[in-house]
C-alpha cells in the first residue's frame, strides 16, 4: 500500500516539488522498517565517490553533510555498490578486511545494521537507497529486498525525469536567452507540407511581414540571384546526406537593399516528427563583410611589409634569444654565440652533453642555461663536483645508501641521482670520476636504474645528464683512465666553451657586468674605467679566464677609490713573457696557431677569423701586412 501510494504521487508530481516527495517517500520508509535513517545516495563509479543526496533520519544518527564526498571514508562499499552489488550486514564485524576504513567509519556513527541497495540507471549503478540501524535490525527485512529494489527504481526513474524535464527547462531559456541576444533568426523549413516557421528576427532578416507566410518560393525570391545555386546546393545535402549547412549568401530586402547572412542548419532528428524538417539560425554579418572587404585590400600592402622585414626580423630574433634568453653567459663574440646556439639546438631535447673547455670558462652557467630552457626547469638542476669528492664516498653521494651499507655510514642518505629525478644532473670534472663509479653511471644512462649501497633494489629515475670536464677525455680513453663506453655515452652533443682570450671582444661587457654585480655587494659606485686599464684588460692573456677576471674585478673594487676602477695586473712569467718579441711578432704568431687550429681555414663558422674575432677581410689585411700567406709550406712554419 505505501510503495502504491507513492508511486501515485510521483505520476501527479510536478518536477518542482521532486525533493518535498523524494524525503516523504523516504519517511513512510523509514517509518515502516522502523530504521534510524533512510537514505539515498548518489554514487560515481568513475570517480569512486558517493554524495548524500536525500535522507531521513532520527536523532541517533549524527546530521551528515550533502555535499560531501563520502568515497574516501567508506571506499569498499562505495566500490562494491557502484558494481551493482547489495550488501545487507547485521554487524559490522561481517564486513570483510578490506573494508577497514569503512567499519571503523560506521562504528563512529554507533551503526549496528544496514542494507544498501544499488540503483541502475542505464545498465550502471548510479544510486543507492539505504537503511540504517543503531540496533538489531528486523528479521523480516530480507524478504522485503525486492520490494525495496522496486520503490528504489521508482524513486530513482522519478528523479532522473524531474531532473532532465528541468535541465530541458534551462536549455530552452538559454536557447531563447541566447539567440536574442546574438541577434539570430531561428526557423524551421517543413519541405513536405511548405509550411514554414521562424521566429520575428528570422523574419526580420529575410524582409518578410510580420504576418507574411514564409514558403520556399518566396524565400529563393529574396536570395540574390548568384547565390540561389548554391543555397539548393546546401539544402539538398543537408536533407540528403545528412550534412550540417554551413554557408552565406546575400538577400535583397524589399527596398533594395542586400545584406549577408551566414546560416547554419541540419536535418532534424527521427524523434522531432513527422516530414522532412530543416532546423536552423541565420545571423546578419552585412558588417563583418564589410570588414573582411577592408582587410583583403590592405593584404598586399600588409604581405609586402612582410618581405621588407622578414630579414630583420629574423636577425633580431636570433639577438634576442642569444642575449636575452641567457644573461648569465655573457658576451656578443661569434665564439660564444656558437655555444648559445648549441644550448638551444639541445636544450628542449633530453639529449645527454658534454661541455668542455678551460678551467674558469663558465661551463656550468652553460650547464644552468640548458637547464632553464629545457621541459625539466621546474625541477632541481644538482651539481655534483666530482673532483672534491673523496673517491671512497663518491658512489654513495651519486647513488645514495642504506644504514650500515659500510662502517660509518650510521644514517640512510639520498643519493644525487634520486634528488635529480625527473630534473637534470651536472656532473662537474666527470675526468675525475674514478673508474669503478664509472661502470655504475654507465648503466644509469642506458638503463636509468642502480642500486642503492646496501640494499638490493632497483631504483629507477629520470634524469637528464650533463657533464662538464677541462681534461682532455679522448686521451684520458687512450690511456686507459676513462671508459671508452662511457666517453661515447656522454658525448651524444658536445659543446666546448672557448677560453676568454679567444672572446677578447666580450671582455669590456664582461668587466661592466662584474662592475654592476659588485657596485651592489660592496656598495661602492664605481663610474669610470680608464682606456688604458681596459685596453691592458683586453691584452692579458687571461690563463684563469672568466673566474680570474672575476677574482681580479673583486680585488679591484676594493682596493678602488671612489668611481675610478684601479686594475693591477700581474706581470707575465714563464710561457707569458713576450718583451723579448715585437708587437708584430707576437701578432704573427697568434695569428699562425689560430690557423693551425683550424687547419688554415679562414672565413666561416670555426674558421681563424671567428676565433680571433676578426672579419674575414680584416684577418686578410693582418695576414699580407706580416707576410702569412694563405696557403704555408713547411718551410714558413716559423716566424
Amino acid at each position: 500500500m505505501i510503495l502504491t501510494d507513492i508511486s501515485a504521487r510521483f505520476v501527479s508530481m510536478i518536477p518542482q516539488d521532486i525533493d518535498e516527495e523524494v524525503n516523504g517517500a523516504l519517511r513512510k520508509i523509514r517509518e515502516f522498517f522502523n530504521a534510524d535513517m533512510c537514505a539515498l545516495w548518489r554514487v560515481d563509479p568513475e570517480a569512486d565517490a558517493a554524495f548524500l543526496s536525500h535522507f531521513q533520519v532520527t536523532d541517533a544518527i549524527p546530521v551528515m553533510p550533502q555535499k560531501f564526498n563520502y568515497g574516501p571514508i567508506a571506499p569498499w562499499l562505495t566500490t562494491n555498490t557502484a558494481r551493482g552489488n547489495a550488501t545487507l550486514i547485521d554487524s559490522l564485524d561481517e564486513l570483510p578486511e578490506q573494508a577497514e576504513v569503512d567499519r571503523r567509519w560506521y562504528a563512529s556513527l554507533g551503526v549496528r545494521a544496514f542494507l544498501l541497495l544499488p540503483v541502475k540507471v542505464g545498465g550502471t549503478a548510479r544510486h543507492a537507497l539505504q537503511l540504517i540501524y543503531t540496533r538489531e535490525r528486523p528479521e523480516w527485512l530480507a524478504e522485503y529486498v525486492p520490494r525495496l529494489q522496486v520503490f528504489s527504481e521508482v524513486l530513482v526513474s522519478a528523479l532522473e525525469r524531474s531532473r532532465g524535464f528541468v535541465a530541458l527547462q534551462q536549455a530552452e531559456a538559454r536557447l531563447d536567452l541566447a539567440s536574442r541576444l546574438a541577434g539570430a533568426g531561428l526557423w524551421d523549413l517543413d519541405l513536405e507540407t511548405n509550411l514554414h516557421w521562424g521566429t520575428a528576427r528570422a523574419k526580420e532578416l529575410y524582409g518578410f511581414g510580420p504576418e507574411e507566410p514564409i514558403t520556399l518560393e518566396r524565400l529563393f525570391n529574396t536570395v540574390h540571384p548568384d547565390d540561389v545555386p548554391g543555397l539548393r546546393r546546401a539544402l539538398s545535402s543537408a536533407l540528403e546526406g545528412g550534412k550540417v549547412i554551413q554557408t552565406e549568401y546575400r538577400v535583397i530586402l524589399p527596398g533594395g537593399e542586400v545584406r549577408w547572412l551566414a546560416v547554419r542548419g541540419s536535418r532534424s532528428p527521427a524523434s522531432f516528427g513527422a516530414g522532412r524538417h530543416l532546423l536552423g539560425a541565420s545571423m546578419d554579418i552585412t558588417e563583418r563583410k564589410k570588414l573582411e572587404e577592408t582587410a583583403k585590400r590592405s593584404l598586399e600592402e600588409i604581405k609586402r611589409l612582410n618581405e621588407l622585414l622578414q630579414d630583420e626580423t629574423h636577425y633580431l630574433r636570433n639577438e634576442i634569444s642569444l642575449t636575452h634568453l641567457h644573461v648569465e653567459v655573457i658576451g656578443k663574440s661569434d665564439s660564444i654565440k656558437a655555444v648559445l646556439q648549441k644550448v638551444e639546438q639541445v636544450a628542449p631535447t633530453d639529449a645527454t652533453v658534454l661541455i668542455t673547455g678551460e678551467t674558469g670558462t663558465g661551463k656550468e652557467l652553460v650547464a644552468r642555461a640548458i637547464h632553464k630552457l629545457s621541459g625539466r626547469r621546474d625541477k632541481l638542476l644538482v651539481k655534483v663536483d666530482c673532483a672534491s669528492l673523496p673517491s671512497t664516498l663518491i658512489e654513495s653521494e651519486l647513488f645514495g645508501r642504506e644504514r650500515g651499507a659500510y662502517t660509518g655510514a650510521l644514517t640512510k642518505q639520498i643519493g644525487r641521482f634520486q634528488l635529480a629525478d625527473r630534473g637534470t644532473i651536472f656532473l662537474d670534472e666527470i675526468g675525475e670520476l674514478p673508474r669503478e663509479t664509472q661502470s655504475k653511471l654507465l648503466r644509469v644512462l642506458q638503463e636509468g636504474s642502480f642500486e642503492v649501497l646496501g640494499s638490493p633494489k632497483t631504483v629507477n629515475v629520470d634524469v637528464r645528464i650533463i657533464a662538464a670536464t677541462n681534461r682532455d677525455l679522448a686521451r684520458e680513453v687512450k690511456e686507459g683512465r676513462f671508459r671508452e663506453d662511457l666517453y661515447y655515452r656522454l658525448k651524444v652533443f658536445p659543446i666546448e666553451v672557448p677560453p676568454l682570450r679567444d672572446r677578447k671582444e666580450d671582455i669590456p661587457m664582461l668587466v661592466w657586468s662584474f662592475v654592476e654585480k659588485f657596485s651592489k655587494e660592496l656598495r661602492k659606485d664605481i663610474r669610470r674605467i680608464p682606456k688604458e686599464t681596459m685596453d691592458a684588460l683586453i691584452r692579458y692573456h687571461w690563463p684563469g679566464n672568466v673566474r680570474e677576471l672575476k677574482n681580479l674585478m673583486e680585488q679591484a673594487f676594493i682596493v678602488s677609490p671612489a668611481e675610478v676602477l684601479i686594475v693591477r695586473l700581474a706581470e707575465p712569467r714563464n710561457a707569458d713573457v713576450v718583451s723579448a718579441q715585437t708587437l708584430e711578432e707576437v701578432e704573427r704568431q697568434h695569428i699562425l696557431s689560430a690557423l693551425d687550429q683550424t687547419r688554415w681555414r679562414i672565413g666561416g663558422a670555426g674558421g681563424a677569423a671567428s676565433l680571433l674575432g676578426l672579419n674575414r677581410s680584416t684577418l686578410h689585411s693582418k695576414m699580407k701586412k706580416l707576410g702569412i700567406r694563405s696557403r704555408r709550406t713547411k718551410d714558413e712554419m716559423s716566424p
